[in-house]
């Protein structure tokens, strides 16, 4: 039963199927071979709920705020706010970089959005400055990651709706880890750094007119964040505040934006949707196939041992979703991994929280991690870079992730202690 589950998902991926198709035609053929009793409409009505879940209208209002904020001005506004402060000393521009990064991704919530609207300016000044092309790019696209910890997170969010998880819980236990992804990276761009041209020092007035300019983007995180914890709206509801928002401060502040472009942009916005939510309708007949054969009892036993520790099965679960996440797209491991996994999870205890963070958190290293991981490839379109080049430089920002990975199961109050302040 797994070997045509999986052998079949095999087949297809290597005749060149979309992913969404060896999910449904593993789990159809699974059902249908072994359990002939079950009527198919099961699986249908299974596609069908796997889309319908209140949280995931979060998903489309995030994405088009992202989109919306990278046609308009935000990103260059906090680019800029960052290099005037940070990006004169030394190590200045590969530090404003992670940290132009992480602002954006706080306010976008895309890690391919982040590459575009961060990387297109500030890679050049790089390259200018006297840092190599390898370093550069790979500073980008792993900084860029850390969109996928500090909220909003559409991993998260798919987390969240298949491990029945609160969303909201999720995204205050990823600012932890993402801001140590974060200082690592800025810390590491320090060490590196040697007699490469930073930016001129900024006077006083460049930096106050910055901070102005910028002022009014900072507020994105403030509104997501403040909205949740005090009550005044849901995870969901955020994410159409945040569409709201991003459209008032690019169409009616900064006019970086017309009406004639929203059809444009929504249609950007559409097309990833789409693409995400038919991963997640086939992730989810997957998972109920997976759920409904007892596949977890077969798999897990010779991983985990008969007592498994705590310590043990974060282990091992990170190992396989950041595995996973090298060859296939993050949400689909989500899908396929989180039912295998979830009897252990709850037998022993863990917090779905501190597990998501993690979950999360391998999803953005895979991101960057060859051979498939999505920003490589979103690298290459940008910067019209090879794939060798483009890869070269990732693997010690991949080891510092993999650190913060480990510290995080050894110290789960990096990504608890927030969400234990602020909700427990």
């Amino acid at each position: 039963m797994l070997l045509m589950l999986m052998g079949s998902m095999i087949v297809l991926l290597l005749l060149g199927f979309p992913m969404m198709v060896p999910l449904a035609v593993g789990a159809f053929a699974t059902v249908m071979t072994y359990f002939k009793g079950v009527n198919p409409m099961m699986l249908v009505q299974q596609i069908i709920g796997g889309v319908q879940p209140v949280s995931l209208i979060a998903v489309p209002m995030f994405i088009f705020a992202a989109d919306i904020m990278t046609s308009g001005q935000i990103a260059e506004r906090l680019l800029s706010f960052v290099v005037k402060f940070v990006g004169h000393k030394r190590g200045g521009l590969p530090i404003a970089t992670t940290t132009a990064c992480t602002l954006f991704g706080a306010v976008s919530g895309s890690t391919q959005a982040t590459v575009v609207a961060i990387g297109g300016p500030l890679r050049p000044l790089l390259l200018k400055a006297g840092y190599s092309a390898s370093f550069s790019t790979a500073l980008i696209i792993n900084a860029a990651v850390i969109a996928l910890l500090i909220p909003p997170s559409v991993y998260m969010i798919v987390y969240g709706v298949v491990g029945a998880c609160s969303v909201g819980e999720l995204f205050i236990a990823g600012v932890g880890p993402g801001l140590l992804i974060w200082l690592f990276f800025c810390i590491y761009s320090w060490f590196v750094s040697g007699k490469e041209l930073q930016a001129e020092k900024a006077s006083l007035s460049e930096r106050l007119n910055a901070l102005k300019r910028a002022l009014l983007s900072f507020t994105f995180p403030v509104i997501i964040f403040g909205g949740i914890y005090t009550g005044v709206f849901s995870p969901t509801e955020a994410a159409a505040v945040s569409v709201l928002y991003a459209f008032i401060l690019e169409y009616f502040v900064y006019k970086s934006i017309t009406f004639a472009d929203i059809p444009k942009i929504a249609l950007r916005t559409g097309v990833v949707t789409a693409i995400v939510f038919i991963l997640i309708a086939m992730g989810q007949v997957f998972s109920w196939t997976v759920s409904f054969a007892r596949i977890p009892n077969m798999i897990l036993p010779p991983l985990l041992g008969d007592a498994p520790s705590t310590f043990r099965i974060l282990a091992v679960l990170s190992l396989a979703y950041f595995l996973g996440c090298m060859f296939v797209d993050p949400i689909v491991v989500i899908m396929i991994l989180t039912p295998i996994f979830k009897p252990a999870i709850v037998a022993s205890g863990l917090d779905n929280v501190l597990v998501g963070t993690i979950v999360t958190l391998q999803a953005a290293i895979g991101s960057t991690t060859p051979p498939f991981g999505c920003n490589i490839f979103t690298a290459i379109a940008i910067f019209r870079q090879r794939y060798i080049d483009v890869v070269r430089g990732v693997f010690p920002f991949i080891a510092m992730m993999v650190v913060v990975s480990v510290l995080l199961i050894i110290f789960p109050q990096i990504a608890l202690f927030l969400r234990d302040m602020m909700i427990r």
